[in-house]
């Protein structure tokens, strides 16, 4: 039988989120069900609530940094039993046969991901509701193991925040020796700090506020430069191997780029937008420097990264609210007011309201 859920929703793109009953399927026989204990707030989540990518199909119930424990598991699932602490990311399936799939990485599924939550399931046609609910179905394929180590509502934003910025970090092999940039500080680029110090890499915040460099080294950054004073900008021409861009709105790539080493890289994670104003070609030509983009990661390097991080204990700095709270939450992102992600307390929901 299928599962009645209480969960929060958007019903409207102006409307806030409020208390909501729907149907979760009955689980499949590659099926986890997961009791959830926490669910991270991600700025795509406001994006989605509000239809801001204009593809939102109401109720949406967001959240896709998810943590529980295993309740059951269908007859074809031996890797996760019951009692099992898990995660689950943005996405729940994928074509699983495409050359992307195939190489692990099924954020690039070129039929199409099934993302957690405003999608279509691929079997049933059914909608896909994320985590800000008691309870989820997923398939055992697309469920992370999650160390008892690791402080799990501190861990629930690494299956967003975290993977986004270790996967590019994994990508361009950021080492020992490596000299990498992190431009924002939030809650991907507070996570790209500890990731690329963790690595071994020699590591600057690029910032436009003065008066972060406590709280940055604090995260991991040896540097902390001011990328609106010329001068600092000039000091570090041609230093950094590789930049990770953090900020999620339309911003002048020219300056950074004058910070890259020969064949030096420029990763945007955090921009949809297109790009302004337009980047001189010519910082891009005479330096065979690269702009490239990266996107959440695969399962299997979401697995690595959970265990990077239990075995180096690194989680997010958060701020737990109650499920009744994230209306205000929105609104103090949408102000860059948290230090640095908001994680829901999903027994909260038994409360009314």
């Amino acid at each position: 039988m299928p599962l009645s859920i209480h969960g929060y929703a958007a019903h409207s793109a102006t409307a806030p989120l409020g208390a909501h009953q729907f149907e979760r399927r009955d689980p499949r026989p590659d099926d986890v069900v997961i009791d959830i204990l926490y669910c991270g707030v991600c700025h795509t989540d406001i994006h989605q609530a509000r239809n801001e990518w204009g593809r939102s199909v109401y109720p949406i119930v967001p959240g896709h940094e998810i943590v529980g424990r295993v309740s059951a598991v269908g007859r074809e699932v031996s890797k996760f039993k019951v009692g099992d602490t898990v995660g689950v990311g943005c996405l729940v399936d994928s074509c699983q046969h495409c050359a992307s799939c195939n190489a692990g990485l099924e954020q690039y599924c070129e039929e199409g991901a099934t993302w957690t939550y405003n999608s279509v399931d691929r079997h049933d046609g059914l909608r896909t509701f994320g985590g800000y609910s008691e309870r989820i179905v997923v398939s055992d394929k697309f469920v992370v193991s999650i160390s008892d180590r690791l402080d799990l509502k501190a861990a629930a934003p690494l299956l967003c925040a975290g993977i986004t910025t270790w996967s590019p970090l994994r990508h361009w092999n950021i080492g020992k020796g490596s000299k990498v940039a992190v431009v924002g500080l939030g809650g991907l680029g507070h996570m790209g700090l500890k990731f690329a110090k963790a690595m071994g890499a020699d590591v600057t915040l690029f910032t436009r506020t003065p008066g972060k460099e406590a709280e940055a080294r604090r995260l991991g950054a040896d540097h902390v430069v001011l990328s609106t004073d010329p001068k600092q900008m000039a000091a570090v021409a041609r230093r950094f191997d590789f930049i990770l861009d953090t900020v999620p709105s339309p911003h002048d790539l020219n300056p950074y780029l004058n910070t890259l080493s020969l064949n030096g890289v420029h990763c945007l994670v955090g921009l949809l937008e297109p790009i302004e104003p337009p980047v001189q070609a010519g910082m891009v030509v005479l330096g065979r420097r690269s702009i490239a983009g990266s996107a959440i990661g695969g399962i299997a390097e979401t697995q690595e990264m959970l265990d990077f991080c239990a075995e180096h204990g690194i989680v997010s700095d958060i701020e737990v609210i109650d499920m009744q709270e994230i209306n205000e939450a929105y609104e103090r992102v949408l102000k860059s007011d948290v230090r640095y992600r908001f994680v829901i307390d999903i027994a909260s929901l038994k409360r009314a309201g």
